[in-house]
């Protein structure tokens, strides 16, 4: 009878939890849209500030811990509790997003096909990053989480695959958990900023939108959603393209991640390391 009575009391305070989240959620979302998308030219680019990234970075100020203070509105409501429900809820709250990208994939069919073999290819340009970002973590002092921070994007994926490879307390598994957070914290930030400074590139907008589906669902959506801002004419191949190739990216990515990923990453820090690494790394 206690043990019951024990989770009846469990399950209260989870609801009140999910209350509270959705209230604040809710505060957040409707603040940001009336704010709305704010557009201003820095040099030859346009930058275009979408409300999401305005919920993004109240949701880093306002969480405890964060820049040493929060947001005291929210301050009695945003405890742990709520964080680390937020955490499950966004794979979940980006399913509706999915449906509504696939909705866009099926009238643009035709050209999707006829770019077909740039879908596939393109995922073979993300290993080219590991060329950059291995070496960078190498002169900043990381030893194996070298590896697993640059290996990929270090999505979903990748955590997987490198937590079943290497055990995700590893350091190879501190290595991709810490590029999935920062990801999830600055990710959309930096996406949405680079989609709009692309167009002034002169990079086709087509190209730049193949490019914004990188495997994460949140990222890509501010990334696409900025470009398309900055190519209005072009909106819906663009947010076509980008649906489709993060779609393709979290099916081929992931033996893109087994296959070549992790042999290359291998193989370039073994090389690396002696010359690069720093002394007294973990």
């Amino acid at each position: 009878m206690e043990e019951n009575k024990d989770k009846i009391i469990s399950m209260k305070d989870r609801v009140g939890v999910f209350l509270k989240l959705f209230l604040v959620v809710m505060v957040i979302v409707i603040f940001c849209e009336i704010l709305g998308i704010m557009k201003f030219k820095v040099g030859p680019g346009q930058v275009v500030l979408l409300p999401m990234l305005y919920a993004v970075i109240i949701g880093i100020i306002s969480t405890p811990d964060v820049l040493g203070k929060k947001i005291s509105g929210l301050k009695k409501l945003i405890s742990k509790d709520e964080i680390e429900l937020a955490g499950t809820m966004v794979m979940l709250s980006l399913l509706p997003l999915g449906v509504k990208y696939g909705t866009l994939v099926g009238p643009n069919i035709v050209k999707i096909v006829q770019a077909g073999p740039a879908f596939l290819f393109q995922e073979l340009g993300n290993l080219v990053t590991i060329f950059i970002a291995l070496p960078v973590a190498l002169l900043l002092g990381l030893k194996r989480e070298a590896f697993g921070a640059t290996v990929s994007i270090c999505r979903e994926p990748t955590l997987g695959v490198i937590g079943e490879k290497y055990g995700i307390d590893s350091p190879e598994g501190t290595g991709v958990l810490g590029t999935y957070l920062t990801g999830t914290v600055f990710g959309t930030i930096f996406f949405g900023l680079l989609g709009s400074f692309a167009p002034a590139t002169g990079i086709h907008p087509y190209a730049l939108a193949m490019a914004s589906g990188m495997g994460s669902g949140s990222m890509m959506t501010a990334a696409a959603s900025s470009l398309a801002t900055a190519v209005p004419e072009m909106k819906e191949t663009i947010l076509a393209y980008a649906a489709t190739s993060n779609m393709l990216t979290g099916v081929t990515g992931l033996y893109s991640v087994i296959f070549f990923g992790i042999p290359l990453a291998n193989f370039l820090y073994k090389k690396l390391e002696p010359k690069l690494g720093k002394k007294g790394g973990k």
